[in-house]
């Protein structure tokens, strides 16, 4: 199968998740902790029921492919072909009735990200990336997404999840990425990363992340346009930093901001 055939059934597998998590989301959700005793790490019934309802299609159609999630781990780590899980990006928005969270499906292949989706269920905004190339779907109407052509700190418009995640090194260089921008907002989590790619932010960094929370957004980003990568400007994502940035330029720029 080509990659758009990939596409459209990470589009079925989404629409799946949909139909458990939007009636759940005008509910009170009482969530447990995943890290009981630690910085508090929300999970609902939501995301457990999203999750099992895109397994379940995975494996109806393709049994071989591998599925790596965030509530019910991996299976078949070792194939070629991987579907990278997060059902609710986002979680503490979700249970505070926001509309930001997300869930994000990527399609590896060889561990490389080749797929990726960013579904904005409550704003019905669907971000869909792959074969060079992304897309904002809306119902029926589908737009090509492009970065903006925001080349300079001094005039990007910067997003994190949380300043306040940043300790040490981290935050002293969040914190020059910060006072260098124009204008920062917090508090969109992966939505942040699909705003990037339909141009209405500039740069986005983020600490702590894990492959689920990454994986997505790499076709996405790529795909409009935009560059994403670590804090050194490199490719190596497995320490949990992640820098997304709408031009070469800007990327350069905040990398050197980062590490100064």
């Amino acid at each position: 199968m080509s990659d758009r055939e990939f596409a459209d059934f990470a589009r079925a597998l989404a629409d799946a998740a949909r139909l458990v998590t939007l009636p759940a989301a005008v509910l009170s959700q009482a969530p447990e902790d995943k890290n009981a005793g630690g910085a508090f790490d929300p999970v609902t019934a939501a995301d457990r029921g999203a999750e099992r309802a895109i397994r379940a299609l995975i494996e109806a159609n393709y049994p071989d492919h591998g599925i790596a999630g965030e509530e019910y781990g991996t299976v078949r780590a070792e194939a070629d072909l991987l579907w990278s899980l997060d059902p609710i990006d986002g979680t503490r928005s979700f249970i505070c009735g926001l509309p930001s969270w997300t869930t994000l499906i990527a399609l590896l292949r060889g561990g490389a990200p080749v797929v990726g989706l960013i579904d904005a269920p409550m704003v019905d905004e669907l971000y869909l990336g792959h074969d060079g190339g992304a897309r904002l779907i809306r119902g029926s109407r589908e737009t090509r997404l492009a970065a903006s052509a925001c080349t300079r700190l001094g005039e990007a418009r910067l997003a994190t999840t949380d300043p306040y995640l940043f300790e040490g090194a981290e935050a002293e260089g969040f914190e020059r990425l910060r006072r260098g921008s124009r204008v920062a907002r917090y508090g969109q989590d992966a939505y942040a990363y699909a705003r990037l790619a339909a141009g209405g932010i500039d740069l986005v960094a983020e600490n702590s992340l894990k492959p689920h929370d990454y994986n997505a957004l790499i076709p996405v980003v790529r795909g409009a346009g935009g560059m994403i990568g670590n804090w050194r400007g490199e490719d190596d994502f497995s320490a949990g930093q992640v820098l997304a940035a709408a031009t070469p330029e800007l990327f350069e720029e905040a990398v050197g901001v980062l590490s100064a």
